[in-house]
């Protein structure tokens, strides 16, 4: 590696993203949550009435202000509180470049999402994982940690990925109160949540002005290769994202408007969200009869425990795998005995859970 390659980077450990396979014929894809249904019929309809002759060579509105205002009415919140970003992604790594000062501490809850560690590396940041325990609850002691280590930056899940546990506002709100810093709860699940819990994590921002809410239309709304999310948060957290460290341009314009036309559908997007929480439960149940339990989760996937009397994680994933089913394993001492299952279809779940049988048998 060149010596002009900073140090930190030179010593860090790049992101792993789950498998992308090249031929996506005849194989079933479970590893990477992405959501199994096709985008809102009027996602498709703009799509085709683009004229994008002319959105092309000219560049796109700067803020996003039409889907800026749409996302704030869904959130019942102000444009003012909502910053557009390229995929979630963008939206994590502007909160460390806004926020975080090369040195600082940045903390989580460990294992989550493997990206927090890279971007925080990037930054130069210093990293202060807290370990979760076998039963997926927020440590008792993330509140101390995060004060122990005046920690600028904490970032939390939820629902927590990869076990699809659920956390209550009472509890983000109670972190949030004794936060030293920025508490940024990452959503990228949150459409998947039973409706019934009543989780409006937008109301947090009316009472803490250290709160960041990450959410993104690649899983809910079917939008993962548009690569579009949003940041929420207080007009004193937003503002300096939004005029000053976002890049100038971030999104463009036919991200914006297809952004717009899924947003706008609503009612399509909750018949989907529905259906795959119906497939959760299905899917769940048949693994349990299989002897693989799972913790309840509150997304679009199960992490599932692998009995290792008849077959271990890893041998599991291969020889699903070798079917062209593609699962998640992960190589982390408290998931080594278990898979990250993304929710299907009806017919891809009935495919993995026939396929289980066999090799388990």
């Amino acid at each position: 590696m060149s010596k002009l390659v900073r140090k930190n980077i030179a010593s860090m450990e790049g992101y792993s993203w789950g498998e992308q396979p090249k031929n996506n014929t005849n194989l079933i894809k479970l590893n990477t949550n992405e959501n199994p249904y096709p985008p809102s019929p009027l996602v498709i309809q703009a799509l085709q009435t683009l004229h994008a002759d002319e959105l092309i060579r000219t560049y796109p509105d700067p803020l996003a202000d039409e889907l800026r205002a749409e996302v704030a009415k869904l959130n019942q919140v102000t444009d003012k509180n909502i910053v557009i970003t390229n995929g979630g992604d963008e939206g994590l790594r502007l909160s460390l470049t806004t926020f975080v000062d090369p040195g600082e501490n940045v903390c989580f809850a460990d294992p989550s999402y493997s990206l927090y560690p890279v971007l925080a590396a990037i930054q130069d940041a210093s990293i202060k994982p807290i370990a979760y325990s076998e039963g997926w609850e927020i440590p008792e002691a993330f509140s101390k940690e995060i004060n122990s280590h005046n920690a600028k930056m904490s970032y939390l899940v939820n629902p927590h990925a990869p076990s699809g546990n659920f956390y209550s506002l009472d509890t983000l709100d109670k972190i949030a109160q004794s936060a030293p810093g920025i508490l940024l709860i990452d959503e990228a699940y949150a459409d998947f949540i039973d409706p019934s819990l009543n989780y409006r994590s937008a109301d947090l921002l009316k009472k803490h002005d250290n709160v960041l809410i990450l959410r993104t239309f690649s899983k809910g709304y079917s939008l993962a290769d548009l690569r579009l999310g949003y940041l929420m948060g207080s007009e004193a957290l937003i503002s300096p994202i939004t005029s000053k460290t976002r890049d100038s341009y971030n999104i463009g314009s036919i991200q914006q408007k297809l952004g717009v036309a899924a947003i706008s559908d609503q009612e399509y997007s909750r018949k989907i969200w529905n259906q795959i929480r119906e497939n959760r439960t299905y899917l769940r149940k048949s693994l349990t009869a299989l002897g693989l339990n799972s913790h309840p989760s509150q997304s679009n996937f199960i992490l599932a425990e692998i009995d290792s009397q008849k077959v271990d994680a890893h041998s599991l994933y291969l020889s699903l795998k070798e079917e062209q089913i593609f699962v998640r394993y992960f190589q982390n001492e408290l998931l080594k005995n278990k898979l990250r299952i993304t929710v299907g279809t009806e017919e891809q779940n009935e495919s993995l859970i026939k396929a289980i049988e066999r090799i388990t048998q």
